[in-house]
């Protein structure tokens, strides 16, 4: 089924020069960009976004971490896109993470781990609606799709 799904290339990707790497591994993956941008987030829209985690110490640091620099939001489609990010993207934890994904190959910390991912569908309509507004969204033909799944799958 496709998907979209949110993904935010945090501080510490835009620090250490990742974001072209990080977004031609999407790309190249053969998810499809709808909406890409810049933005600086804030103490509100961190508190909300990770509200999941407010009784946890880390809360405010997590939060503060998120802060430093702009980040980049984006939101990829494909089938089954929610699952595909995240498999991309390993594992929370950069020192568990597998080589090979974005975590795994780029990441050493729990914190500073290059990528925010939604974990469902559910999460992903929330939070592209979090981040995005509708016309900030796009849809666009992408002719690789024919190249990309077979027949039957789209």
């Amino acid at each position: 089924m496709t998907q979209r799904t949110l993904v935010i290339l945090k501080p510490s990707c835009l620090m250490r020069g990742l974001v072209g790497e990080v977004t031609r591994r999407f790309e190249q993956k053969g998810l499809h960009l709808c909406g890409m941008k810049m933005c600086q987030l804030n103490d509100a829209q961190l508190s909300e976004h990770y509200a999941h985690l407010s009784a946890k110490a880390c809360f405010q640091q997590i939060k503060d971490a998120m802060m430093v620099t702009p980040v980049i939001v984006c939101c990829y489609e494909g089938i089954d896109a929610v699952e595909v990010v995240r498999a991309l993207t390993g594992a929370t934890n950069g020192r568990k993470a597998a080589p090979g994904t974005i975590r795994g190959d780029y990441s050493v910390s729990f914190q500073e781990n290059i990528v925010h991912a939604s974990d469902s569908a559910e999460s992903a309509a929330v939070e592209l609606a979090r981040f995005f507004r509708p016309e900030e969204l796009f849809d666009y033909p992408n002719p690789l799709y024919q190249f990309t799944y077979a027949a039957d799958e789209v």
